[in-house]
C-alpha cells in the first residue's frame, strides 16, 4: 500500500487553516523527539520523525507564501508522556536524521525558551506527548502549538476533515460541560458487573479542541475534534470533590474496575496481572490515581476509523484520564509525582474497537434545573 503525502501546498494550506497565519508570525517549528538507550527507537517512531523532517523540508520553500522561516528542531525524548520538556533542543539542517540524541554535539544545543521565543507556531510530530508542557509554556510565550504525539501516515485523511464543522460541535458539547455541575456515566462490563461513575464538574470550565489554533497562547492535539473538562479534585478547603463509584478499562483481555472516591483511584477490583500492576501503580504514585479529564470526542460522526492510536482514537468518542491535570485549568502537575519519569496523563478511550468488554451505556449531564441526556451506547443522543 502507498504511503498517503502531503505536498508543500497541502502543508501550507493546513498550516494556514489551523493557526490562520498572521503578518507578525516569522517562524515556525517542527519539533521531533529522539530515542535514547533509556527509549529505544521503534520502526513507527523512526517513520514518524523522518516523515516530519520531509515536512520541514517542503515548508522552507513555501516561506515567500507563509511569511515564516521554518525550522526542524530535534530534542532528547523525557521518557513518558506529558512530561516536562528539556531544557535544551538543537536546530537541524542535514540528513539523515541523527538515529538518536547521542549522536548530537551537546555544543551546539540551545534553550528550547529561546525556540519559543523566536517561533510562533510549533509543530510537534512526537512519539510521546509534549501535550502538557505545550500548554504550560504557550501561556508564558504566546505560541500557538499543534501536538500530533504517534501521529502516522494512515491519520493523514483526517487533516483534511471539515474542521470548522468539528469545530461548531465541538464548542457546543464544551457549552453543555460549562454549564453542568456533574456527570452521571453507567457502564456494562461484559460476563461482569454494572459500574456507575459520577463526575464532579462544579467550579471547571471546560475546553474545546476543534482542530483551529487561532489565539496565541494556546496548544492542542492535531487532528483534533473533541471538548474535555477536569472533574473537581477537591482544592477547595472545606469542599471536598464528589466524584465516586467505580470505572472500568479493559486491558488485554482483562477488565480492571476502579473503585473512584473523591475522584481518585484507591484501589482496583480484578484478580489478574493488569489488576496487580494497576493496584501497585496507585500505591506507589498516588497522582496517578486522579480523574484528570472527561473528554468527548466526535470525529467518529465524520466517519473517521479507529487506528490503534491515543492522538486519534480518543477523538472518536468517550474517554477519561488519570494523571496529570494542571495543563487542563486541574491541580494536580509534575510536582505530585515522585519523579519526572513517573509523570502522566493518560487517556483510556471507550470505543468497542479499543476496549471491546466494557459497554457505554449512558451518560447524562446535571445542570441546574436541566438534565441533559448526552449518550446512549456510546453514541450521542
Amino acid at each position: 500500500m502507498a504511503i498517503e503525502e502531503l505536498s508543500g501546498g497541502q502543508l501550507a494550506a493546513l498550516v494556514e487553516r489551523v493557526f490562520r497565519v498572521r503578518p507578525t508570525d516569522r517562524a515556525l517549528a517542527i519539533l521531533v523527539d529522539l530515542p535514547d538507550a533509556a527509549r529505544p527507537d521503534t520502526p513507527a517512531w523512526k517513520e514518524r520523525r523522518e516523515m516530519a523532517a520531509g515536512w520541514a523540508d517542503r515548508l522552507v520553500p513555501m516561506r515567500e507564501r507563509l511569511g515564516m522561516d521554518v525550522h526542524l528542531v530535534l530534542y532528547r525524548n523525557v521518557r513518558t508522556n506529558n512530561a516536562d520538556l528539556p531544557g535544551s533542543a538543537w536546530f537541524y539542517a542535514g540528513k539523515p536524521l541523527p538515529a538518536t540524541a547521542d549522536e548530537l554535539d551537546p555544543a551546539s544545543q540551545v534553550p528550547f525558551s529561546s525556540i519559543f521565543q523566536s517561533h510562533s507556531i510549533l509543530i510537534a510530530v512526537t512519539e510521546l506527548s509534549p501535550t502538557a508542557p505545550l500548554k504550560l509554556m504557550g501561556r508564558n510565550y504566546s505560541f500557538r502549538a499543534a501536538t500530533m504525539p504517534g501521529f502516522s501516515p494512515a491519520m493523514i485523511p483526517s487533516l483534511r476533515l471539515d474542521y470548522e464543522e468539528i469545530n461548531r460541535r465541538v464548542l457546543r458539547l464544551k457549552a453543555l460541560l460549562d454549564r453542568a455541575e456533574g456527570a452521571d456515566l453507567v457502564f456494562q462490563v461484559e460476563n461482569g458487573p454494572e459500574c456507575r461513575l459520577f463526575l464532579d464538574l462544579r467550579h471547571r470550565t471546560a475546553h474545546a479542541s476543534g482542530g483551529l489554533l487561532h489565539d496565541p497562547g494556546t496548544a492542542g492535539n492535531l487532528p483534533s475534534g473533541e471538548a474535555y473538562v477536569v472533574p473537581y479534585e477537591g482544592e477547595i478547603e472545606g469542599d471536598p470533590s464528589r466524584s465516586s463509584g467505580h470505572l472500568p478499562v479493559q486491558f488485554g483481555d482483562e477488565v480492571v474496575i476502579y473503585e473512584i472516591d473523591r475522584n481518585s483511584a484507591l484501589r482496583v477490583t480484578g484478580s489478574g496481572e493488569a489488576a496487580r500492576l494497576e493496584a501497585d501503580h496507585i500505591v506507589r504514585e498516588p497522582a496517578y490515581g486522579n480523574i484528570a479529564e472527561l473528554g468527548l470526542g466526535v470525529l467518529s460522526d465524520f466517519g473517521v476509523e479507529p487506528c490503534g492510536s491515543l492522538l486519534l482514537d480518543e477523538k472518536l468518542g468517550l474517554h477519561i484520564a488519570f494523571g496529570r491535570s494542571d495543563h487542563f485549568g486541574g491541580r494536580i502537575g509534575a510536582a505530585q509525582f515522585s519523579r519526572p519519569e513517573e509523570v502522566v496523563h493518560i487517556d483510556r478511550v471507550y470505543l468497542p474497537s479499543v476496549q471491546p468488554r466494557v459497554h457505554v451505556r449512558s451518560v447524562d449531564l446535571h445542570s441546574p434545573g436541566l438534565d441533559t441526556p448526552l449518550m446512549r451506547d456510546g453514541r450521542f443522543v
